[in-house]
């Protein structure tokens, strides 16, 4: 059920694009097409700046430094900081 509203002006050449590719995936309407690809595209987007993907030897090292740190330097104070203020989790 729609709880919000989106108007927006777009090129026709666009539109006319976006319907036709509307149709050839059997959707009902223009806007069951740009809903779901607005929704796919943001949830890509929010997991790429909301997620870290590293590599085997690097989390290896993070968890080796994490493990054998004895008090937080003035470093990941600061990253501690930073991460609450962004509401990073």
């Amino acid at each position: 059920m729609a709880t919000a509203r989106l108007d927006m002006k777009l090129d026709l050449e666009v539109k006319q694009k976006a319907e036709k590719a509307s149709a050839l995936l059997g959707m009902r309407s223009l806007t069951e097409y740009v809903v779901q690809l607005m929704d796919e595209n943001a949830s890509k987007v929010i997991a790429q700046h909301e997620s870290i993907t590293l590599s085997d030897d690097i989390f290896d090292r993070f968890m080796h430094a994490c493990e054998t740190a004895k008090q937080p330097n003035k470093a990941l104070r600061e990253a501690l900081t930073f991460t609450r203020k962004q509401e990073i989790k």
